[in-house]
């Protein structure tokens, strides 16, 4: 069964980072890894003048574009809401973990990613999903507080909590 893992902070502490430098360590470690990200900006994968961006355009509710090298579903709301995780985590491959950045408000276990110089609160003093924090700064947290620039640790950490034991491919463990 698939295990979910978040990631969270306000945007420019360093998610995106960690999270590009959790996944191969998670890797290394033993486990099969997807992602889900959630962004609060429009966004487009596809270009003007592509096909599949003219079927989308044209009206299609769902695009598959395949190739020997990936596929991909772009999905058009429409006016319908966002899908939460567990929709999104039903169309996906089975794998070890999903690693999910984003999604503040769901109550999914999640590592907090703080950096004072962003200029934001604290998001663990009022979410209990918030199981952790990783930050560069000294303070006064009840929850486990872990390097940011740690990826070993942090990594390892996700890896206790979400129940599994570490394979490292190195041969260190």
């Amino acid at each position: 069964m698939t295990k979910i893992f978040g990631f969270a902070g306000w945007s420019g502490s360093g998610k995106t980072t960690l999270v590009k430098a959790v996944i191969p360590a998670l890797i290394e470690r033993g486990l099969t890894v997807s992602t889900i990200k959630h962004t609060h900006h429009n966004f487009d994968i596809d270009k003007p003048g592509k096909d599949s961006y003219e079927h989308r355009m044209a009206g299609a509710h769902e695009v598959v574009i395949t190739g020997a090298s990936r596929w991909a579903l772009l999905h058009e709301n429409r006016g319908e809401e966002e899908p939460d995780i567990d929709f999104l985590l039903g169309r996906m491959a089975d794998v070890d973990l999903v690693l999910i950045e984003g999604f503040k408000s769901y109550p999914h276990p999640k590592l907090e990613v703080y950096r004072p110089e962003v200029g934001k609160p604290i998001l663990s003093t009022d979410d209990p999903s918030i199981i952790a924090i990783a930050t560069n700064t000294e303070i006064d947290t009840n929850i486990p507080k872990l390097p940011i620039d740690d990826i070993d640790a942090i990594s390892d950490f996700v890896m206790s909590y979400c129940g599994f034991i570490s394979e490292r491919r190195n041969g260190t463990a």
